[in-house]
């Protein structure tokens, strides 16, 4: 050999290739050279090596070929197939490549083909084999006189189907869908519209109405609802509300906005608002005559006998004593009392009845009598004086 023994991988893959080699294939190929060449080729891997290896019975065989075949494509009859009989391993090299080049032109696919090395080097026996055998099945396309060796080739077979052929598949379903023999569609339409009411949904069994919970809602396993009522009402007290924390007081929440780039200067927290803060203005002229829902339902009353914006003294209001506990203390009506003093005051006088101011009744009232003393209907004011005089005593 001209080249160092394989170690290490090389000779892992040599092996692999060598296991590749086929015993029967090997009876066919030595069996071909004996009916064409009349050349006894002897069993064994290595043995057909060495007596392939100088390439002469390649040509032979490839000129055999070539000289019973019918069909000879153009390249390969034109090719001049002669064995070069020098030992050296060029030469012998130069062999190999010819018949190579014969069964690429005569039809062998590339991908059939072996290196040079494969066979003058015993790399890959397998491979030669199988060109050779390849070589055989190219014969039998191009019509060989003679005997042949390897699998019948693959020949076009081009079907042509007519329109006709070709829209009566559409109505055939693959067996990669499944098979329909025996099935029925009837009654069925493609595509149709799925409502929610085709869902049965029946009412809850009492069984299942306080015991089960659905594993849905999760599991009850272990659980306990002793003491618990279904449906319950939920009281706001329920739910805890601390005094806010003196560090949250400056705090405003985001469910109120945000108080970035806002300030607070000036502002105190909790001060009172005065009613006089709410805007009053007086009644329009068409509202004078409307009672408001807030004071009741006034269809259907009449106001026959009653006079719109009468006088009310100050006698109709009940002025008690004021009580011993709240003498000493100011409303915040009456404004504050923060930095004021009651010196010089006394706390707990009388407050007489002359203190308060009642004219004389207008003409216009004097027939009215206010509902806080009651309603006039049904009453007589026979032997009443209009006007009279109203005498104040002293108490």
């Amino acid at each position: 050999m001209s080249r160092a023994e394989a170690a290490g991988d090389m000779a892992a893959i040599r092996g692999k290739l060598a296991g590749r080699y086929d015993p029967e294939v090997e009876v066919e190929v030595i069996s071909w050279f004996k009916k064409l060449l009349n050349e006894d080729l002897h069993p064994g891997m290595r043995e057909v090596e060495k007596q392939l290896r100088n390439g002469q019975l390649l040509i032979k065989l490839a000129k055999e070929v070539q000289k019973g075949t019918a069909k000879c494509p153009e390249k390969a009859r034109k090719m001049t197939l002669k064995a070069n009989n020098l030992s050296a391993p060029f030469k012998q090299m130069e062999n190999i490549q010819v018949f190579l080049n014969f069964c690429e032109q005569y039809g062998v696919p590339k991908t059939g083909l072996f290196q040079t090395v494969d066979l003058f080097e015993g790399r890959n026996m397998a491979q030669v084999l199988s060109c050779i055998q390849q070589l055989g099945s190219e014969a039998q396309r191009n019509s060989f006189n003679g005997p042949t060796i390897g699998p019948k080739p693959t020949e076009k077979n081009i079907r042509d189907f007519s329109e006709e052929q070709l829209r009566a598949g559409q109505n055939i379903i693959g067996l990669q869908a499944g098979t329909n023999k025996f099935a029925s569609q009837t009654g069925m339409s493609i595509g149709g519209v799925r409502h929610v009411a085709d869902i049965r949904a029946d009412d809850m069994l009492r069984a299942g109405q306080g015991s089960v919970i659905g594993l849905q809602a999760g599991s009850n396993k272990g659980a306990s609802q002793t003491g618990m009522s279904m449906g319950a009402v939920r009281h706001v007290s329920d739910i805890r509300a601390d005094d806010m924390t003196k560090e949250g007081q400056s705090v405003i929440g985001l469910q109120a906005g945000s108080n970035k780039g806002a300030s607070q200067a000036g502002m105190s927290m909790g001060s009172v608002r005065h009613v006089s803060d709410i805007r009053a203005d007086d009644m329009t002229k068409e509202g004078q005559s409307l009672i408001g829902f807030q004071s009741g339902y006034n269809k259907g009353a009449s106001q026959a006998g009653m006079s719109m914006g009468s006088v009310r003294h100050v006698a109709d209001i009940r002025a008690d004593n004021m009580s011993k506990e709240g003498s000493a203390v100011l409303g915040l009506q009456m404004g504050s009392n923060k930095g004021a003093t009651q010196a010089g005051m006394a706390m707990g006088t009388t407050r007489h009845v002359a203190d308060i101011r009642a004219d004389d009744l207008s003409r216009a009232g004097s027939a009215a009598i206010n509902l806080q003393y009651g309603s006039t209907a049904g009453a007589t004011q026979t032997g009443m004086s209009m006007g009279g005089r109203r005498d104040i005593t002293q108490q």
